[in-house]
């Protein structure tokens, strides 16, 4: 692909989607029927809603080194979630313009799990001693693009992937799959009408024969109802760990989001609706249940 002509920005979300794209079978899937059925007519007129990264809070990565990149190129950090059974903490960042999706990146709070997984995660993450985003070109979005998909520990052990899955999903699937891209979120309410509900939109996506996470229900409603989500359980992906030894894991997933008119404009005609009408930010409940997307109690129910 030629990226000469885009910005910085749009060249490593693109790098970051095709890629996305190639490893997550749903997503041509859904798209492909969207087209099909004269809902859209190609992938770029899906709104994307946000997307989302998993990190691990230890010296030198986390979300202090890895929103570097998205500060740089103009977004804005916003709400801080926590999430206390699976000891996350997280931040949601609003876009330099409307037509980039918000990012929400998560991370792991390593020094509250058990002496015996922090030792797992400390034995492929000793060796970075230095913030690694430092050393990029955050200008150069091909570098960027490259970045996250490169391995900044060694691949690791099946019996420590194992080990970790027992206490953390979170910490296993991240130190597996490190920076890949955890999902992207196709915003429901921008789509034709018999498409633009939450409960229209799952009923598409199952007839398809994917199959959505309902941990929560099916859809995860904010407590002021004005943020529905959904998504489909990921894919289980043959992984090959070192020593080549294999075992199938739980790859990336699909969202789908449907963020409702906040109440003082709700007489507005629906041509005139933005986004900056509608419900913004995210919730924590409805984050909790998303998270076990990748979990095995939804990927082997």
């Amino acid at each position: 692909m030629n990226f000469d002509n885009q910005s910085p920005l749009d060249t490593f979300l693109n790098i970051l989607f095709e890629r996305y794209s190639q490893q997550v079978p749903a997503v041509k899937k859904i798209t492909n029927a969207l087209i099909s059925n004269g809902v859209i007519e190609g992938q770029d007129e899906i709104i994307n809603d946000h997307i989302a990264f998993r990190t691990l809070g230890v010296p030198h990565l986390g979300i202090t080194s890895f929103e570097k990149i998205f500060l740089h190129h103009g977004y804005q950090k916003r709400d801080n979630y926590y999430f206390e059974g699976k000891k996350l903490n997280a931040y949601w960042y609003a876009p330099p313009s409307p037509e980039y999706p918000r990012i929400f990146m998560s991370e792991l709070m390593v020094e509250k799990l058990s002496d015996r997984a922090q030792a797992l995660i400390e034995k492929y993450t000793r060796h970075i001693n230095a913030d690694p985003v430092d050393a990029l070109d955050l200008d150069n979005g091909a570098q960027i693009g490259e970045f996250f998909h490169q391995p900044l520990w060694q691949l690791p052990e099946k019996s420590d992937y194992q080990a970790l899955l027992e206490e953390s999903e979170y910490a296993a699937w991240v130190i597996y799959n490190r920076y890949y891209l955890n999902h992207y979120t196709i915003s429901v309410h921008d789509l034709k009408p018999g498409y633009r509900h939450l409960e229209d939109f799952n009923a598409f996506v199952e007839s398809l024969g994917l199959k959505l996470n309902t941990e929560g229900g099916k859809i995860k409603v904010s407590p002021d109802g004005l943020l529905r989500q959904s998504s489909t359980v990921a894919e289980m992906q043959e992984a090959v760990f070192a020593n080549d030894e294999k075992m199938e894991i739980a790859g990336s997933y699909v969202e789908f989001s449907e963020r409702l008119v906040l109440p003082q404009y709700t007489d507005l005609p629906a041509s005139e609706i933005r986004s900056e009408h509608r419900r913004e930010g995210f919730e924590t409940g409805n984050a909790d249940k998303i998270f076990e997307s990748t979990y095995t109690k939804q990927t082997k129910g």
